[in-house]
């Protein structure tokens, strides 16, 4: 009986105007990019809430990317800094429980960007497999 290969299960969520594009763009060029990604539409990425992302890893997903417009480019004008901040504030808190804040990813892309979405979804499944499941998913 063979063992069943781990595919992450990654949890991302995209601001409505330029991420999710990003991402939407990369589907309709037909671009090849892993299907690990479970994309969640917000307006804004500064509508991440850290308690989405913890949820996220507490329902069992093995990496979370958060993706918005570019600094500078936020339809909401500031919602990319806010993002910025609660990004580092959960790599720390990610550290302190024990978890390896790798799982976490900030991704800026703009929705002309498909091939972007692409690229990070990729390097985010590898990088994820080479970590292994989620250690809460896992009962750590």
């Amino acid at each position: 009986m063979s063992k069943k290969k781990f595919e992450p299960n990654i949890v991302a969520f995209t601001c409505n105007w330029c991420s999710y594009g990003g991402a939407d763009l990369a589907g309709i060029s037909r671009i090849q990019y892993p299907p690990n990604a479970k994309v969640i539409r917000l307006m804004c990425s500064g509508r991440v809430d850290p308690i989405m992302v913890l949820e996220a890893f507490k329902n069992g997903a093995d990496g979370v990317i958060i993706s918005g417009c570019h600094i500078g480019d936020c339809h909401y004008v500031s919602g990319n800094y806010r993002t910025q901040i609660r990004y580092q504030a959960l790599r720390s808190a990610l550290q302190s429980i024990g978890m390896n804040p790798e799982r976490l990813r900030l991704l800026w892309v703009s929705a002309s960007e498909g091939e972007q979405w692409a690229k990070a979804i990729a390097e985010m499944t590898e990088q994820i497999k080479k970590l292994g499941p989620n250690p809460i998913k896992a009962g750590g």
